[in-house]
Order: structure tokens, then C-alpha cells, then sequence
């Protein structure tokens, strides 16, 4: 087997149609989260939905408290979402897990659907939807991560978060089309972007019933039988391929590892291993990563976009929702090439520290255009000429969403599916995935008022806090690109294992030469991935 580019020995064979296809799937998740969080803010500008749930009728400050009420009950049961499915999906499995998120997200959309003006209806909804968001956004990235060999296993990730921008877009563009073409006066045109929910919901629901189980959720059930014929269907290898024997190795030696842990198996066993040597700092890692994914800023554009085309001046709801638009594809294509192009190139760090330091100038400028022009103010005084300056700041908000996407989206959630030993993989990544959460929440919570208060400083706060994540990535991140699931330990630290692995376990052991490359392989990207 000849070298990958990405530095892995894996078998073309293994980058096949089907992989990709499975992670397609699956992925209808992420369009149902990318939907959801950005459907919402300009569906809340439109005049029928204003009408029918009494927002036009209210004075600015209760409109900004109840659209962060209407966005933030989503954030609230995600976040709980994520923290209650850990159980489900190690005691039943990713496959029933994902079935059950599906379920959950469809009655709470249908919930959304039949609110009839009712805003209680609406807060239900959206905290519905947003616990099946929640079991989804756990579940699917770390499926995939599982399922994946690794020298793509960055770029199957991000097809989750390709579809999340792409769904993130499709609302956008929704919004834009009802406002343009169906009258408001009855309530079809708030109706149609609300319903539109249940189509992804019904996608994942036929996705989770035709994918295959993780092959290491098998093998931490002792199921290696099922977990033979579920890896040899997924890499298109026959079934005694050298490959095939080689990941189960790092499987079973992983599974052995901690089960010679005293304790590994109950809950307070899990606790003391998230807080021992090698797995404390992958869990300090994951928590300042989500959470400085959500202080990019980024999610005051998602949410409340049409609010910060207003402050650059464009007046009109129509002419606001065709400018977010342009924004969603501006995201988009940044996660696109990110997945197919950056990930496996640039690597996990870099990008994130390329990400962070070019990606605060657009910001750093949208907030000066502000602070000079006060376009929000021209635009109410009746002013609506615009000039190079303010086109420019448009652009930087597009700008802006692009670069994000190429970098601090996509590589958050790539990097903490994968970084975590596969006994507590699934508690670690439901307290990243409800840090993630909850710190959307906050941010989705008080940025009507920031924009409403600071103005311009909200931008150059986001801007600020861009560049220290960019010092902090440069000091702390390690790169993981090409390593298998189970070479994390050893680069975060972990104490050796005990025992060589020479082939006391029969045929799933290759030992010899190989083990001992793959100790250097580790070891030099190490290396090459810390100061």
C-alpha cells in the first residue's frame, strides 16, 4: 500500500462511493441544523409572520426580547438534547440514536407548523426541534468519524457541516422567495419556511434506518463478527484484507486498554478517566474550542442577519433577505472548500489559526464602517445613498462568512469527533457538543441588545476575541491529520500502554515492523504539530 497524501497508509479502496454516500446521508442532520438556525431570523422579518404573532405592534426593546427568546429556546434544547442522548446512543447504539433525533426533531417542526400565532406554540416548537438537533448534532459527527478511515475522515466530517451551511442558505434563500411571491396577507408565507422543517427531519429518519451500526460501537459490545462484516461492507475490502485486520487491531487494543481500568465501565469510572493524564487536556481542548467557535461573532450574522444588513444601511425586507442570502452561499462555498480541498492539506491547527487571525479583518472593518458612517442612522433619516465604502462592508460580511467556514466551523467539530479514546468518546463529546450549545445560546441570547446597544463595538468585540483565539491555537492545538481514531492517546499524552500487541490475539493483531512505523508516524507529526 503506497502513501495517501495526507500521509496515511490507507487503501484507495477505502475512499470509495459508498463512504461518501453513507456520510451524505447521515448528514441530513446538519440540514435540518443549518435550517433551523437560520430560517428563523429572517422568517421573523417577514410582514405575516410580524402580523399574526403581534410583533408589529411591539416597541424595539420587546421585539429584541423576543426574538432572542424565539432563537434561544432552540440553543436551550440542543444543549440539553446533546446531554441526555449520551446514554441512549452508547447503551443502543449510533444507528437507533439517530433514528430516535429524527423522530423527536419531526414532531417538534410539526409542533412549529400548527402554532397558528400562538408564540407558546412557537417556543415549544423550537425547543423540540432543538432537543432532536441536539441527539443529532452528537450523534451523526462522531458516526462519521467511526465509520471513516483517516485519511479522509476530515473531509467526511465536513460533508456534516457542508450540509449545514447549504441548509443555512436554503433558508435564507426561502425566506427571500416567500416574501417575494406569496401574499401576506394570510399565513402561507410565514408557513411554507416553518413547514419546510419536517423535509430534512423525514430524510434523516430514512438515512438512520438504512445505515450500517459504527463498527466500534460493535466492538465495545464484543459484537467483532458484526463489526467485521459492517467494516469490510463500509472500506470494500474482502474481509481478511490486511487493512480490515489492521484497524480492528487498534480497536481491540483501545477496548482492552480501558477495560484493564478499574471501574472504566460505570459512570464515576468514566468521570475519573476524562480526568486523568492525556484525556483532561483533550476535554479542556474540546470546551474552549466550542466555545470560541461561538465567539467568532458568526451567529450574530446567522440569527439575526436581516438586523445586520440594517445597520449597513439596506433598508426594505425584501432587499435585507436577498443580501443574507448571498451570505448563506458565501458560507457554503467556504465549507465546501474546506471539506474537499483544505482539511486533509492545511491540517487541524493551521487552519485554525489562519482562520482566526484573517478571518477578525473583515469584522475589525465592518465595525469601523459603522463607527464612521452610522449607515443605521442615514438609512432611518431617509439618506439611502451608499458609497464604495458601504459595498465594501457588505462584501466583508460576506468575506467573513466564507473564511469562518473554511476554518473555525468546519474544524471545531472535525476535531472533537475524533480526538477522544473510544471509552468515554461519547460522554466527552456530548459535554463539547452542550458547550457548543451553550454558548450559541448565550451569544443568540444577548446579541439583539449588543447590536441595539454597542453598535460598531459589537464587531470590534468579536474581532478582538478572533485574534487571542488565533494566539491560544498557535500555543495549544496539536495536529491530528492522518492519525487513526486510535493514535490519539499517544499524542495527547497518554501513559504507554502495557504489553507489545505481537500477535498474542490471534489474527486481528499485525505487530512487528508495521507497529512499530506507526509509533514513528505518530510520533512525527507530534512533532511537526507543536512548538
Amino acid at each position: 500500500m503506497g502513501l495517501h497524501a495526507s500521509g496515511t497508509n490507507d487503501p484507495k479502496e477505502v475512499r470509495n462511493w459508498r463512504i461518501h454516500l453513507l456520510a451524505f446521508a447521515v448528514s441530513m442532520s446538519a440540514m435540518a441544523i443549518g435550517y433551523d438556525s437560520s430560517f428563523i431570523g429572517g422568517t421573523q422579518a417577514l410582514v405575516s409572520f410580524k402580523r399574526d404573532f403581534g410583533l408589529n405592534v411591539q416597541s424595539q426593546h420587546v421585539r429584541d426580547t423576543l426574538a432572542g427568546n424565539i432563537v434561544s429556546t432552540f440553543q436551550a434544547g440542543t444543549f440539553f438534547g446533546s446531554l441526555l442522548t449520551f446514554p441512549i446512543a452508547e447503551k443502543y447504539g449510533r444507528k437507533k440514536g439517530m433514528v430516535l433525533s429524527s423522530i423527536v426533531f419531526f414532531i417538534g417542526a410539526a409542533i412549529m407548523a400548527g402554532s397558528g400565532g400562538r408564540l407558546s406554540m412557537i417556543y415549544a416548537g423550537r425547543a423540540v426541534t432543538g432537543l432532536g438537533i441536539g441527539c443529532a448534532s452528537l450523534i451523526v459527527p462522531v458516526y462519521i468519524a467511526e465509520t471513516s478511515p483517516p485519511s479522509i475522515r476530515g473531509r467526511l466530517v465536513g460533508i456534516f457541516e457542508i450540509l449545514s451551511q447549504g441548509g443555512g442558505m436554503l433558508g435564507f434563500w426561502i425566506n427571500y422567495i416567500v416574501d417575494r411571491t406569496v401574499d401576506p396577507i394570510g399565513p402561507t408565507q410565514w408557513l411554507i419556511p416553518t413547514a419546510l422543517q419536517l423535509v430534512p427531519g423525514a430524510l434523516l429518519f430514512a438515512a438512520s434506518l438504512l445505515a450500517p451500526e459504527s463498527p466500534r460501537w460493535l466492538c465495545q459490545q464484543d459484537n467483532w463478527d458484526q463489526a467485521r462484516i459492517n467494516l469490510t461492507f463500509l472500506r470494500m475490502l474482502p474481509r481478511d484484507h490486511e487493512f480490515i485486520k489492521g484497524e480492528l487491531t487498534g480497536i481491540k487494543e483501545q477496548i482492552d486498554f480501558e477495560a484493564s481500568k478499574s471501574g472504566a465501565e460505570t459512570f464515576k469510572g468514566k468521570v475519573k478517566e476524562m480526568c486523568s493524564k492525556g484525556n483532561r487536556n483533550r476535554i479542556g481542548i474540546g470546551l474552549i474550542l466550542m466555545a470560541c467557535q461561538n465567539l467568532t461573532g458568526v451567529n450574530i450574522i446567522t440569527f439575526y442577519s436581516p438586523r445586520i444588513f440594517e445597520t449597513l444601511g439596506i433598508t426594505g425586507t425584501s432587499t435585507k433577505l436577498f443580501a443574507t442570502g448571498f451570505y448563506g452561499v458565501a458560507k457554503t462555498l467556504g465549507m465546501v472548500i474546506f471539506s474537499i480541498w483544505l482539511v486533509e492539506r492545511l491540517g487541524r491547527r493551521k487552519g485554525l489559526i489562519y482562520g482566526a487571525f484573517i478571518g477578525s479583518l473583515p469584522m475589525w472593518y465592518i465595525g469601523g464602517y459603522v463607527m464612521k458612517a452610522d449607515p443605521a442612522k442615514v438609512a432611518a433619516a431617509g439618506q439611502y445613498s451608499r458609497n464604495g465604502w458601504g459595498y465594501l462592508a457588505m462584501v466583508c460580511v460576506y468575506l467573513y462568512g466564507f473564511i469562518y467556514c473554511m476554518s473555525w466551523q468546519g474544524i471545531t467539530w472535525v476535531y472533537c469527533s475524533e480526538i477522544f479514546p473510544i471509552g468515554i468518546r461519547m460522554i466527552c463529546v456530548a459535554i463539547t457538543t452542550a458547550d457548543q450549545w451553550f454558548w450559541s445560546f448565550i451569544v443568540s441570547r444577548t446579541t439583539p441588545y449588543m447590536i441595539t446597544s454597542l453598535g460598531y463595538g459589537t464587531y470590534f468585540f468579536f474581532a478582538s476575541l478572533m485574534v487571542l483565539m488565533g494566539i491560544w491555537a498557535f500555543f495549544f492545538i496539536p495536529e491530528t491529520k492522518g492519525l487513526t481514531l486510535e493514535d490519539m492517546d499517544r499524542l495527547f499524552g497518554v501513559p504507554e500502554r502495557s504489553g507489545n500487541g505481537n500477535g498474542s490475539d490471534g489474527d486481528f493483531f499485525d505487530g512487528g515492523e508495521k507497529g512499530k512505523d506507526k509509533t514513528e508516524f505518530v510520533e512525527r507529526v507530534r512533532r511537526e504539530g507543536s512548538l
